[in-house]
């Protein structure tokens, strides 16, 4: 077993040898001002050394120190100086030489020393009457207790050196509340890192500050809404022993209050002055208190608090303090429950949009800059000092439809859900979220008319205009309900987003809607279809997707454009924007629709025509490449024009059909005139002794006296002369007429009757009824004038020849109406006003015998 165990001893003392031969070789060049500082740890082990030079001049020793801005080669007999020594790059400043006025303590080069555990100093130093002033950029330093670590690893420390000695003021982080420290006449400022840890510093300004009594004063800017800030003393791990004086001034917001507590204290025993706590309130206000008393509470504005501490009796603990200083917000709040449990996928978001306002909001008791409600939760919200305009108040609604069959989404329409009447802004937007499945497609219509695109040309003016975006954020359009409007459905084959974009700070809630009706259909392979009608006055303007901005990648879209009957559409391209293609290229294709149009196709390399007419409706396709620089983007117009015909043929088809129609209608007037016979109403003019009377009318218009019935207008010779032709025929003694030539004629003599009276009417036997039937009865008012007179007179008729009611006396009224005699008519006139009397007509006429007319 002994025999074993040589050979690990002699590997371990090898192993030893090793380790110890080995060395670890650096070049360091320090910056100009700057000394770096090599120096071992307390307690390391001995056999560790770092040297300086090579060959018989290096020296080696526990601490190395290299003031020259020049190369020099450090060695270290040991693998892993960083675990022995340690490195400290100090940088003095004296501003009793030269003149500080806001220096830059620049840290150095952050990847510089790694390995090691890394101090950097700055030594400072003005007039023993002034400070040193330490100004930190935001966000400033915080204080912790000595044994405190900082999140990031990097703690600064700050010194002050007085006729009493070293007095270390505090430890401090990044991200706090110190804005500025001034320390009486000589100070360090150190700021450690570990091993393996980046330099990632916090540089600061050097000055001269004003004179002050204080050994130190310290400047806090306390931040907004609230907070809860400690601050300790220096030396507060062992206590102030000298009688110095400490300063703090706070900064505070307006509208916060501002309370102090002590969270734990050590008062030194006193052997002259007392130690005295002093506040000054914005308002000059002193107040003087005691570390037992109870501290300011709920003031308002900036204080200070001086701390001055006693002589105190030796070999007894010093003066410690660490105060808490508690800010909050003034005046009362605005308080409201939201409730979204009964509305599906309804979300809120609120957010104050001036960051520089003095709004504090809160969910649940917890202040958030911005509040988001989830969907189906119930919040309750405060809100200090918020302006209602300074609020943005917005609702999303995700509405999902991933099985076509069962989604309850197809046929409804979006409208904006009630959110009550508590909320503390007006809803100024709102998005609803449409999620559908692959094999589907999302189209949407307006149920109040159509849609229009806006574009340059022709913006939206609506109250409320809906954006439309693709699901991965890409936006398709803006779009809005018009009466101009020409889109009539849109189709989108992706998860869509639909948000509402007011044109003023319009409360929406007031604007339910119905923006958009929702339906789905089978999938579609363009990325997005328009169905368009264009507008017969005006123009119908049609822009890509994204316009003006481009087309997404290797994406398509069509306009099916319907042109109305009798007129065509005039497409023109108005602005095009072509990208260079790799690979693939873009397209622009026309196809009339219903029929083999020809198709119309057009590259990126090609030149696309200014005008296209199509003479039907027609199916427009832009498709997208993969640009390699550059993008596609298109907006066209459509015009529709009134197809031109020949006018002047229609009107003279027109004019002939209606002369066509004229001459017939004549044609058929005068067959049935020629037809029918007109027949006048059979009447008798009875002159007993008066006046002559017409059946049918009381009297004549006029007396016998008064008219001219009596005057013949012509009288034939034989009916005057008669009597003396025939000389051999007897005389005729009574007044029944004359014969001549075998005719029985009339005279003419005077009317000797009675000329103003009103014939009187007698009953007369049924022999002489009017009825020219057997068939029907009655009295007979006239004689029948084949009883009187053998033969008749020619009669003058009473209408005029050229009347409907013209009565030709030569015709024999038989079934033939055939003419008795032959001849001329030659009508008697009996007055100038005959033309005047007109029977009136008997719908029974036709069967009365008409009598003579009797001329005394």
């Amino acid at each position: 077993m002994g025999s074993s165990l040589v050979p690990v001893i002699i590997a371990l003392i090898l192993l030893e040898i090793h380790k110890n031969s080995e060395c670890h070789k650096i070049e360091v060049t320090p910056d100009p001002g700057t000394i770096v500082i090599f120096s071992k740890k307390a307690a390391q082990a001995a056999d560790c050394s770092v040297c300086k030079g090579e060959g018989p001049s290096q020296t080696c020793n526990s601490i190395l120190r290299l003031t020259e801005p020049q190369t020099t080669t450090v060695n270290f007999n040991c693998s892993q100086p960083g675990d022995v020594f340690t490195v400290e790059i100090n940088q003095e400043i004296d501003c009793t030489v030269t003149s500080c006025n806001n220096i830059d303590a620049v840290h150095p080069d952050s990847t510089r020393f790694l390995e090691f555990t890394r101090t950097f100093t700055w030594d400072l130093k003005v007039q023993s009457s002034k400070t040193v002033q330490l100004d930190f950029p935001a966000p400033g330093m915080r204080q912790i207790k000595p044994s405190e670590p900082c999140p990031n690893k990097h703690t600064y420390t700050l010194i002050t050196y007085q006729r009493t000695g070293p007095t270390p003021i505090g430890t401090f982080c990044r991200n706090g509340t110190i804005s500025r420290i001034q320390v009486l006449y000589k100070g360090r400022v150190s700021l450690n890192v570990p091993k393996g840890t980046d330099l990632n510093p916090s540089d600061f300004k050097v000055s001269i500050g004003a004179e002050t009594k204080a050994l130190v004063e310290v400047d806090a800017k306390l931040p907004r809404g609230q907070s809860f800030t400690d601050y300790f003393t220096p030396n507060y791990a062992i206590g102030l022993f000298s009688d110095e004086r400490i300063k703090w001034n706070f900064a505070v917001e307006p509208m916060h209050n501002f309370s102090i507590l002590f969270q734990d204290y050590a008062a030194p025993e006193c052997q002259k002055r007392a130690l005295s706590l002093e506040y000054t309130l914005g308002d000059k206000t002193v107040l003087t208190k005691t570390l037992k008393d109870d501290q300011p509470a709920n003031k308002q504005g900036d204080f200070s608090l001086t701390l001055a501490n006693c002589d105190q009796k030796k070999g007894t603990k010093g003066l410690s303090l660490n105060f808490r200083v508690s800010v909050f917000r003034s005046g009362s709040p605005y308080l409201c429950t939201l409730d979204l449990q009964n509305e599906e996928g309804l979300s809120l978001q609120i957010e104050n949009k001036n960051p520089k306002s003095y709004c504090e909001m809160s969910m649940n008791s917890v202040v958030q800059e911005k509040i988001v409600v989830p969907a189906g939760t119930k919040a309750d919200l405060s809100f200090l000092d918020c302006p209602v305009e300074e609020l943005q108040l917005t609702g999303t609604k995700t509405i999902d439809c991933m099985s076509g069959s069962t989604c309850a989404v197809s046929g409804t329409t979006l409208t904006i859900p009630m959110l009550g009447r508590t909320l503390p802004a007006p809803l100024q937007q709102f998005t609803w979220l449409l999620r559908v499945s692959d094999q589907s497609t999302m189209d949407l219509t307006s149920p109040q008319g159509n849609l229009h695109q806006s574009v340059l040309e022709k913006e939206c003016n609506e109250g409320v205009s809906l954006l439309v975006s693709e699901s991965d954020g890409s936006n398709i359009g803006q779009f809005c309900s018009i009466a101009e409007g020409a889109i009539q459905k849109i189709q989108i084959k992706a998860n869509v987003s639909i948000t509402t974009m007011p044109k003023s700070n319009k409360d929406l809630s007031q604007d339910k809607g119905p923006f958009l009706k929702i339906t789905l259909s089978p999938e579609i392979s363009e990325n997005v279809v328009y169905s368009v009608s264009p507008l017969v006055l005006g123009t119908t303007y049609l822009a890509t997707p994204n316009w003006p901005y481009g087309m997404n990648p290797s994406s398509s879209v069509s306009w099916i454009v319907n042109v109305p009957q009798e007129h065509r559409a005039e497409l023109q391209f108005t602005n095009v924007s072509k990208p260079k293609c790799d690979p693939g290229h873009t397209t622009v294709e026309i196809r009339p629709l219903g029929s083999n149009g020809q198709l119309q196709s057009w590259r990126e390399d090609q030149s696309v025509p200014n005008t296209v007419i199509q003479q039907q409706s027609f199916y427009l396709n832009i498709s997208n490449c993969e640009p390699k620089s550059g993008s596609f983007a298109v907006l066209s117009k459509v015009t529709l024009q009134k197809e031109t015909r020949n006018v002047l043929g229609i009107i003279l088809a027109v004019v002939g059909v209606l002369l066509i129609l004229l001459i017939t209608a004549l044609i058929v007037v005068c067959v049935i005139c020629k037809k029918k016979k007109p027949k006048a109403n059979r009447s008798s003019i009875f002159m007993p002794r008066g006046n002559a009377f017409l059946p049918g009318n009381a009297t004549f218009p006029k007396t016998r006296a008064d008219n001219e019935s009596h005057v013949y207008a012509s009288i034939e010779d034989p009916m005057v002369y008669g009597h003396l032709l025939d000389k051999d025929q007897p005389a005729v003694d009574s007044d029944d007429g004359a014969w001549s030539n075998g005719h029985q004629v009339d005279i003419y003599r005077p009317f000797t009757g009675p000329t103003d009276s009103t014939p009187v009417i007698t009953d007369s036997p049924a022999d002489y009824s009017l009825d020219r039937g057997e068939e029907r009865g009655g009295d007979r008012s006239f004689l029948n004038p084949s009883s009187t007179f053998m033969p008749g007179r020619p009669r003058t008729p009473l209408l005029p020849q050229s009347s409907l009611g013209f009565e030709d006396r030569r015709m024999v009224a038989n079934e033939f109406n055939t003419f008795k005699t032959f001849g001329d008519i030659n009508p008697i006139r009996l007055s100038a006003d005959e033309s005047r009397l007109k029977p009136q007509s008997d719908s029974d006429s036709d069967l009365f015998a008409e009598p003579d007319m009797i001329s005394s």
